[in-house]
């Protein structure tokens, strides 16, 4: 079991402040010139067709790195959706490439919890659909059920040297790729979520960046919570959660019974070029 934190004092918890700077809605609809048009949409699998609107994962990204700006909403497919939200300050480069991310490399140890089959189906736009986009990185990282990330020195807890609940897959000819970790616990002042980021040529100067996160229905948090090691319903809901507001649901995980935990797809398409 790992330490839990100690929850810091309300002004000092920046788990919701950006790195970088992202457009608000205003912005982003004055840029696009899309006043009273709504951005947000519904991520899809390959080959779904339709017309897109822009959302802020085509403006500057959290963490610095342009994504593609649509200049015409009816070029492009339903598919470009996700938004882009903030990375958060617990991300850490080069975690291991590897599908089950429960288990600290440094001491072997498991992170206990309920099991978590998280899928990914990532796409790219081409012309009126969208492809499996193959060779993509994916980044995944989150707490434990203490609430507690590895990786990090924070107040409460020092877990540099570890790497529980943190790992990189690339997808496949298929577009997929597929983790393994827990379904995460919670800490103040934040909703139930996952961090991730994908990437295209991380090493070129035009590879393409998007880092957003993952959330969990409120009832079905209220489950997990009702059992060890899990300790407690979280303070803050997802309608009260800023971030999650910021995501008008379209990261919202619809997990299913899967044995003794849960499995989750979430699809999602990139405008990377």
């Amino acid at each position: 079991m790992h330490p839990t934190p100690v929850p810091p004092a309300p002004d000092l918890d920046d788990d919701d402040i950006p790195v970088g700077r992202l457009l608000s809605r205003r912005e982003a609809l004055a840029l696009f010139g899309l006043s009273g048009v709504s951005l947000a949409a519904a991520a899809c699998a390959p080959g779904a067709t339709g017309t897109a609107i822009p959302t802020s994962a085509d403006t500057t990204s959290a963490t610095g790195t342009a994504g593609t700006a649509a200049t015409d909403s009816a070029a492009l497919p339903a598919c470009v959706a996700v938004p882009e939200l903030t990375e958060g300050p617990y991300y850490v480069d080069g975690a291991m490439e590897r599908s089950d991310i429960r288990t600290d490399s440094a001491d072997g140890s498991a992170s206990e919890g309920v099991p978590l089959a998280l899928n990914w189906i990532v796409s790219t736009v081409d012309g009126d659909g969208c492809l499996p986009l193959e060779g993509a990185i994916v980044d995944v990282w989150h707490c434990d059920a203490d609430g507690v990330y590895s990786g990090v020195s924070e107040r409460g807890f020092d877990t540099t040297g570890h790497d529980f609940l943190r790992g990189v897959q690339r997808t496949d000819a298929e577009g997929r790729a597929a983790f393994e970790p827990i379904y995460p616990g919670w800490y103040r002042g934040r909703a139930v979520h996952i961090h991730f980021k994908i990437r295209t040529d991380p090493d070129e100067a035009a590879g393409y960046e998007l880092t957003s996160q993952l959330f969990f229905p409120d009832a079905l948090n209220d489950t997990v919570f009702g059992n060890a090691p899990y300790e407690g319903n979280p303070d803050t809901p997802n309608s009260s959660d800023g971030i999650f507001g910021e995501s008008d649901g379209t990261t919202l995980l619809e997990p299913v019974a899967d044995g003794d935990g849960y499995a989750a797809t979430f699809s999602i398409a990139l405008a990377v070029s």
